[in-house]
């Protein structure tokens, strides 16, 4: 058992801090608008756009706890967290399954882009009446000749207002459940497409997310992924990428909250003593960190065992529960470290706490998460 890097590994991880660094300088608490293609294009010059995808398409073929590195490092250096997510969502959930599923043509048409950021993509799954059981798709997809014709509404689509393209799902055959849902690729530019307009969000504001409707939309044949009644097994496999390596941009948030909160209470002076030696401040930051080691540890695990083939499921969903309900818990207690400036935009410590609360929605709640741990283990 092995809990080092090697010097490449690690060399990466400085690297890839350092260029994020360097690339988004701005602290926390500034700003408020969405990102900007010149945002998108600084992440694919640092690599995080492409570090799963295959070398030949401008990717850099990392494996996924690699890729989590990476994942991480741009998470701990960049405050904002909504472009980091919408980064990780671009590429977990729409550039992986075109790398690992899409037709040759598709392939190298997107990937160079999505890899450079010079194309901005948004999964289209989720709908008004189908989140966490997404075997009950409203959105239909009609065969035709040479293609599908897709009619349907899609929500909470991220990147979806600012993106080029999609990664979309609908189900051939509504009786059939998971095995008449088929996945797709569609141009934002296709006839038919109709994107709605951003929503006001609690948190991640520089992350846009909308709704997509699609009206008599035609897909041609290439543009499938897989094959017809594919798509619940290949939608499954990028959430496994997604639970696991998306997360590790978490890691990299706790990380910096506990470097903030360490920094504050060693320089916040009250009763004539730094807040660090009360033990009620301490012993809760000691507890931000037990959470941050035991969080990394479990992704890091899940990552170790999707390289080595294996199904991971158990070892993802503990992984995705542990972390999101532990940066929510870190986040909140970070506030209470900071006091009245915790509640203050200035310190960008509430941010972290808007912004981590979606990390238990989103890729799966955590009830399902548990849902999966009882049923691996079991029960």
């Amino acid at each position: 058992m092995e809990f080092g890097w090697n010097e490449g590994q690690q060399a990466r991880y400085d690297e890839v801090l350092a260029a994020t660094r360097a690339a988004f300088p701005s602290g926390p608490g500034s700003g408020h608008g969405f990102y900007t293609r010149k945002d998108w294009l600084r992440l694919g010059e640092i690599g995080l756009l492409g570090a799963c995808l295959p070398p030949e398409a401008g990717g850099q073929g990392l494996g996924a706890l690699d890729t989590a590195r990476v994942v991480e490092a741009v998470g701990r250096g960049c405050a904002d967290t909504g472009l980091v997510f919408g980064a990780a969502a671009h590429t977990f959930a729409c550039a992986v399954p075109i790398a690992e599923f899409g037709s040759a043509a598709v392939r190298e048409r997107l990937l160079p882009e999505l890899a450079a950021g010079r194309l901005i993509a948004g999964n289209a799954m989720t709908e008004p009446d189908a989140g966490s059981d997404s075997s009950r798709l409203g959105t239909i997809a009609r065969p035709v000749d040479g293609g599908l014709v897709l009619n349907g509404t899609k929500s909470f689509v991220s990147n979806g207002p600012a993106a080029d393209v999609y990664v979309a799902y609908a189900t051939v055959n509504p009786k059939a459940g998971f095995l008449g849902v088929t996945g797709v690729v569609v141009d934002r530019n296709t006839p038919g497409v109709i994107v709605g307009e951003p929503y006001e969000k609690m948190g991640m504001h520089s992350c846009p997310a909308g709704a997509i409707t699609f009206e008599e939309c035609f897909v041609p044949d290439d543009h499938v992924l897989g094959g017809v009644g594919q798509g619940a097994a290949i939608f499954q496999h990028s959430m496994g990428w997604e639970r696991a390596c998306l997360f590790a941009l978490y890691v990299g948030l706790l990380e910096r909250l506990v470097e903030s909160c360490v920094s504050h209470a060693s320089e916040r002076r009250q009763f004539g003593r730094r807040i660090g030696e009360f033990q009620s401040v301490s012993n809760r930051i000691a507890d931000m960190k037990l959470t941050l080691e035991s969080a990394r540890l479990l992704l890091y695990r899940a990552c170790w065992e999707m390289d080595q083939g294996k199904p991971a499921v158990l070892a993802i969903a503990l992984s995705k529960l542990a972390v999101s309900e532990g940066v929510l818990a870190a986040a909140t207690d970070a506030v209470r470290v900071f006091g009245g400036r915790g509640y203050l935009r200035e310190d960008g410590i509430e941010a972290t706490l808007r912004d981590a609360v979606p990390s238990t929605i989103f890729s799966g709640t955590s009830d399902i998460q548990r849902q999966l741990i009882a049923k691996e283990i079991g029960l």
